[in-house]
């Protein structure tokens, strides 16, 4: 009888230890919340491009400013998974969300209205529905697009200048930001024959759209069918489909112009590119998420409902300067310099048209989607 009450009394001692114990222990009695919040284009995170570009944005202001941050990627590159992403986000504790890309026109315009007191900033893009037959930006908006064309005639022209003569243009879809900047590719190529005096023919551009935002094996044999027949450097515009062309370019020991960010390490050590045509994607999150929180976590006026216009005049656009990612041997960076002045005070304009090609006498430009 003794035995069993000891045994009985063993047990009850344990167990409320252990009920002690567990009610001792810290518990997550709410999930983590993310204040800031920015939802993935097409690709990754660390595309080297315009997810990664708008991403090192946010880092950059939410560290400083110490707010948290997180990223989503969509379940599928659809409006509604990106609509449902975005309540995901918000249900989460997001504040300010940031979307990068002209694939979330439709999507903000969806929940702009559905969440009021969230502040949105679309890069790339303004709201609209699904056909086009009503556009608006409610004032929980800021929409952000870039001089793309300023961009692009700035590593046509610095390409030329350098001694390329055989160039290329890879788009990804022919939407407005590929065209501009393949457009303004093709104005600066012109300018800079005129300049050094070139006969018409003596530079030529090979210019394709690949229809995709991604690497795929009909890309980069065409990649490689351009370098093995004289093309000299292509300007590979596109998010990832830039990875087609690396390899190739490789190979065939040519080069490659980057996009949206300077894409020079994304290649590691190897050179493969001489530049980038960049816009300020990190800078503008900054200053936009800088405003915003200065304003009491709304858009001030010069923001609420608007789109911004960012070229060289505003920071918005620009070639990489600074070390290895100069990758010029003979165009210099104080031309470069007095050529950007010249987009800045206006004394270069650069047709930002995109539904007619620019007109060249001197550049021998071979549409292939034609």
């Amino acid at each position: 009888m003794k035995k069993l009450l000891i045994t009985v009394m063993i047990l009850a001692l344990t167990a409320l230890s252990i009920g002690l114990l567990v009610a001792c222990e810290p518990k997550n009695t709410q999930e983590e919340t993310y204040e800031i919040a920015l939802i993935t284009d097409v690709g990754n995170i660390d595309d080297k491009s315009f997810n990664e570009g708008a991403w090192n944005g946010v880092k950059q202001y939410a560290e400083g400013a110490n707010k948290t941050y997180a990223y989503y990627r969509p379940s599928e590159d659809t409006t509604e998974a990106r609509v449902e992403t975005i309540g995901n986000a918000i249900r989460n504790g997001a504040k300010v969300i940031v979307c990068p890309g002209y694939l979330f026109e439709e999507a903000v315009y969806a929940v702009q209205t559905q969440y009021p007191n969230v502040m949105f900033l679309l890069l790339d893009g303004e709201p609209h529905n699904a056909d086009y037959s009503d556009k608006k930006t409610e004032s929980n908006v800021n929409c952000i697009l870039y001089k793309e064309e300023q961009s692009g005639y700035l590593a046509g022209y610095a390409a030329v200048m350098d001694g390329y003569r055989n160039l290329g243009f890879l788009g990804g879809m022919d939407v407005p930001a590929v065209v501009r900047f393949g457009h303004g590719y093709v104005q600066g190529a012109e300018a800079a024959a005129a300049e050094l005096d070139l006969n018409p023919g003596d530079v030529t551009m090979k210019y394709w759209y690949s229809g995709v935002f991604w690497p795929t094996d009909d890309v980069a044999s065409k990649m490689s069918s351009w370098y093995t027949t004289g093309t000299d450097v292509v300007f590979a515009c596109g998010g990832g489909v830039y990875l087609s062309a690396i390899d190739a370019a490789k190979t065939a020991n040519k080069k490659m112009i980057g996009v949206d960010v300077d894409q020079y390490a994304s290649t590691g050590n190897d050179p493969v590119f001489i530049s980038s045509a960049m816009k300020g994607l990190t800078a503008s999150v900054v200053q936009a998420l800088t405003s915003l929180y200065a304003n009491g976590g709304t858009w001030n006026t010069e923001r609420a409902g608007k789109t911004l216009h960012l070229g060289a005049a505003e920071g918005g656009v620009g070639l990489p300067t600074e070390g290895a990612s100069w990758g010029f041997t003979t165009f210099t960076i104080a031309q470069y310099n007095a050529l950007f002045a010249k987009l800045v005070d206006g004394t270069i304009v650069v047709n930002d048209a995109i539904n007619v090609r620019p007109a060249t006498t001197l550049v021998a430009v071979t549409y292939e989607n034609d």
